[in-house]
């Protein structure tokens, strides 16, 4: 017997907040729409798996195992861009690594984090990948 669920909405409370809920994740078909509203792909697979499995458009890639000291606020290793109002929607191949460290990130104040449920390969599985723009697209078949 093969058992099918539809992953809930997770929930985090902060400890910075005045106690609301953060949400943690992001359904898959619902990619487009947080991008769209300003959050920033993080793709952090690694590098081969990228190579096998494909690239994110539009994502910024960062290795799951700098991507906390990448997206921490006031850190040596923080991106410029790295701020507690940061809006990072991190993929990983499966999901899993990305929820610990959107949860993690979350804790550290960063409370816009968010992962895609079931990953770059529920993503894959939908037909879902990045944006592309159209002077991306004027590069690409440029060369």
């Amino acid at each position: 017997m093969t058992a099918t669920f539809a992953a809930p909405l997770q929930t985090f409370r902060p400890a910075e907040t005045t106690g609301a809920l953060a949400p943690l994740s992001v359904p898959a078909g619902d990619y487009h729409r947080h991008i769209a509203a300003g959050a920033v792909a993080v793709d952090i697979r690694s590098q081969q798996t990228r190579d096998r499995d494909g690239v994110l458009f539009g994502a910024i890639a960062i290795s799951a195992d700098v991507v906390l000291d990448r997206l921490t606020p006031g850190g040596v290793e923080a991106l410029r861009g790295a701020g507690p109002d940061g809006r990072w929607l991190l993929i990983s191949e499966d999901g899993h690594d990305a929820e610990w460290l959107a949860w993690h990130l979350q804790a550290r104040g960063v409370v816009g984090t968010r992962f895609v449920v079931g990953g770059y390969r529920r993503m894959r599985g939908e037909g879902i990948n990045g944006p592309v723009s159209s002077a991306e697209l004027a590069m690409i078949s440029a060369h």
